[in-house]
């Protein structure tokens, strides 16, 4: 089986990479193809097109996508939702052409309204409306799901969607601004510690409850779907709902996820918060009972994964994605 990895130097990415890898080396007959950005850039049509049909993959893993936290969605809001519209439209479509009956596609849980019951079910999608503050970036990966339905619905394919809650781990943006909470609260409360600050300031109130997911989790997750047989994957989905959330089912105050970051890094200072700054949605925590119901459960416990992400960080130094 030959497996397309899109996105592969990313953090999920990697992560499913590495486990194929591991397969490959156990014995199994996998062949992995990659690009890096430069090498084809997935908002072309024309090169993925072309891509497609030479290397003719049996499997598609689309991991690619132009991410970031509140900051980056506010920013870039164009950027966000235009990138993310076109790898997904090309790679989507390109690899139909190609003849790949097998797709993975990776969301967000950000697809689901703001004001949506929690914890939030596979059928909260559409009914209501988006949180704002990555709204762009929402509406693309909605699309995403609604390809992969269609093309199932009308050609018979078996493209599949999982939304993951958030995700942070080895591998991933340190970027002091346009990162996601998590590895922006690790770099701020490392520099703290490293210049010696008495006071580091969190945005909002706090407040906001938060699930987070490591990504070696994540990639599991993502091969034990693609892997499931397709009566049993369509057992536990809908033609109008194919998509599977991937989550802990546990989530955590940023304010305490702050203290349990600032504890990991050895800070000492005083914690206050810009109460001026959005807090986003005050709750996001994932209804994961689907995908327990099929057999899988995330392992890794939040502070373990806390401190191997901040060791890994302190080991890439600057060679970290920032």
């Amino acid at each position: 089986m030959k497996y397309y990895v899109a996105g592969h130097r990313g953090m999920v990415g990697g992560a499913i990479l590495r486990r194929l890898k591991a397969r490959k080396d156990a014995g199994e007959a996998i062949e992995l193809v990659t690009r890096t950005h430069s090498e084809l850039d997935l908002t072309d049509q024309v090169a993925v097109r072309d891509f497609m049909l030479t290397e003719k993959p049996d499997v598609v893993i689309l991991a690619a996508a132009r991410v970031g936290g509140i900051h980056a969605n506010n920013t870039y809001p164009a950027d966000f939702i235009y990138d993310n519209l076109m790898i997904e439209c090309n790679v989507i479509h390109q690899a139909f052409a190609a003849g790949v009956t097998r797709l993975l596609q990776l969301g967000s849980s950000c697809i689901y309204p703001r004001a949506v019951p929690q914890p939030m079910r596979e059928d909260a999608l559409l009914t209501g409306v988006l949180e704002p503050t990555n709204e762009p970036y929402a509406v693309a990966k909605i699309a995403g799901i609604k390809l992969c339905e269609s093309y199932n619905r009308q050609h018979g394919t078996d493209y599949r969607s999982v939304m993951p809650t958030n995700l942070y781990g080895p591998g991933d943006n340190f970027h002091p601004t346009n990162s996601h909470v998590l590895p922006a609260l690790i770099r701020r409360f490392h520099e703290a510690v490293q210049n010696g600050t008495e006071e580091v300031v969190i945005w909002g109130t706090g407040k906001p409850m938060r699930e987070f997911l490591h990504v070696d989790d994540m990639a599991e997750a993502s091969l034990f779907v693609l892997d499931l047989d397709k009566d049993t994957y369509e057992a536990n989905t809908e033609p109008m709902l194919s998509h599977i959330n991937v989550g802990t089912g546990v989530d955590i105050s940023i304010g305490d996820l702050a203290a349990m970051v600032a504890d990991v890094t050895g800070y000492k200072g005083k914690l206050s918060f810009d109460t001026s700054k959005p807090d986003g949605t005050m709750r996001k925590l994932m209804d994961v009972s689907r995908l327990a119901d099929m057999g899988w459960r995330a392992s890794v416990d939040l502070r373990k994964g806390l401190e191997e992400t901040y060791q890994w960080y302190l080991e890439t130094g600057d060679t970290a994605r920032h």
